[in-house]
């Protein structure tokens, strides 16, 4: 038994309400079961009740053992002067205000029945992966996309945090946070936070007046990752190397150290060569390009916008000095999905939060249109039969499995609460 098992039985008053007395013996009236706070202090806020013929107005705390009030100290806490009533599994002990006088119990183990009981011990028997992974087909399809869609936007929510801090690091400019945010994703998992500190480093409006030159923009970018530091004879290097030390003495820049980027275990089109040359031609073709994704509502649009290869000379290069054989190093599909999915999306919903607008149905509709990710919590999900068609239901999945799942927040959960309800 978890005390947010009785947590849920009081909220939801699943157990005999009508019989209701303490400890010692006086009739329970619940009026209102109070506000579930979540917080410190007392876990109901605000109740009514009438113990015998006396009607109170004030909280109500919840515990395994009556013992436990003293076990967490609560008698050295004013917070708790104003419980009203003591919810507990089990009753061991008397407890009393600092008044004394003694705050009535309800043992709730007499008012649960069985069948209440037995739904929850299944629901959180010992699990393999999931608690609920053999009861998941038996979800209505209503209340499963109804908690997709409040799990999907749950996820932007703690992904827009980072934006709104880059918004203040920018002065408000949301193409620079753009910029930023579209580098971290060009480092994919490995290089993302090296390419971020490269994009923070550099003021915007220099990317902004270098834009029409793409050696300029692909200089700053590798020179700052510290890909132009060695000597070497090519001549496509040596170019790069001058535009880059010219830039820094025009725009009076210093030079900045990161960590090395990694070119181990990525594929040669991941190698950050090759992306940040596709960042810098990216911003080389599309001018104001937050002003377009902004607005774009279709998918083809967007993928019209990251219609993107590296430079020439990348063609026929993964590395400097290093020729391979001929190959046009365009922007995938799947890769963009991915901008899509953690950049495009989170900007167009952070940015409507900033204006006031509901673009909800919107971003669901983008979404929908994009293939799911691939990866081994999404296939444990299919296994056990909910399968994602899309990227929407994909993010949904991924939320409730990190945020839910691991957490063992299974009366938190819609799915969770649905599978209590069985009969």
């Amino acid at each position: 038994m978890k005390e947010d098992f009785l947590h849920y039985l009081w909220k939801f008053k699943k157990f005999d309400t009508l019989n209701l007395k303490t400890f010692n013996g006086e009739e329970i009236t619940i009026i209102n079961v109070g506000q579930y706070l979540e917080l410190a202090g007392p876990d109901f806020f605000n109740a009514q009740i009438t113990i015998g013929n006396q009607k109170w107005a004030g909280n109500v705390e919840i515990h395994l053992k009556s013992s436990d009030w003293y076990v967490h100290h609560h008698e050295r806490d004013e917070a708790y002067e104003n419980v009203i009533l003591h919810v507990v599994w089990e009753h061991d002990t008397e407890i009393f205000r600092k008044n004394n006088t003694e705050i009535p119990v309800l043992e709730l183990k007499k008012y649960v029945d069985v069948e209440t009981i037995a739904n929850y011990q299944s629901l959180i028997a010992p699990k393999s992966w999931i608690f609920c992974e053999k009861q998941l087909t038996a979800i209505p399809q209503f209340v499963l996309k109804n908690w997709q869609e409040r799990l999907f936007f749950e996820r932007l929510e703690r992904k827009s945090n980072p934006i709104f801090e880059l918004l203040e690091q920018t002065n408000q400019d949301w193409e620079a946070v753009l910029f930023c945010l579209l580098a971290k994703n060009f480092g994919l998992n490995t290089n993302g936070e090296i390419f971020l500190k490269i994009a923070q480093s550099i003021p915007f409006s220099i990317i902004r007046k270098e834009g029409f030159e793409v050696e300029n923009l692909e200089a700053l970018l590798l020179g700052t990752a510290g890909l132009l530091d060695s000597e070497k004879e090519d001549n496509y290097f040596k170019d790069l190397k001058f535009r880059y030390f010219y830039l820094l003495y025009k725009y009076q820049l210093e030079k900045i150290f990161v960590e090395p980027v990694q070119f181990f275990k990525h594929r040669p089109d991941n190698f950050p060569t090759i992306r940040l040359s596709q960042l810098a031609n990216l911003y080389h073709v599309q001018q104001n390009l937050f002003s377009k994704i902004s607005i774009s509502t279709s998918i083809q649009s967007i993928y019209d916008i990251f219609d993107i290869s590296a430079s020439d000379y990348w063609q026929n290069h993964y590395q400097f000095d290093k020729e391979s054989p001929k190959k046009k190093k365009k922007l995938s599909k799947s890769f963009v999905d991915l901008i899509i999915i953690n950049t495009i999306i989170p900007l167009q919903f952070a940015y409507a939060k900033s204006q006031g607008k509901e673009i909800s149905e919107d971003l669901i509709q983008l979404l929908d249109e994009v293939a799911s990710e691939k990866n081994a919590v999404l296939d444990k999900f299919s296994s056990f039969g909910i399968k994602s068609k899309s990227a929407f239901e994909s993010q949904s999945l991924l939320q409730l499995k990190n945020e839910y799942c691991n957490k063992s927040r299974c009366l938190e959960c819609a799915i969770g609460m649905e599978l209590l309800k069985k009969s």
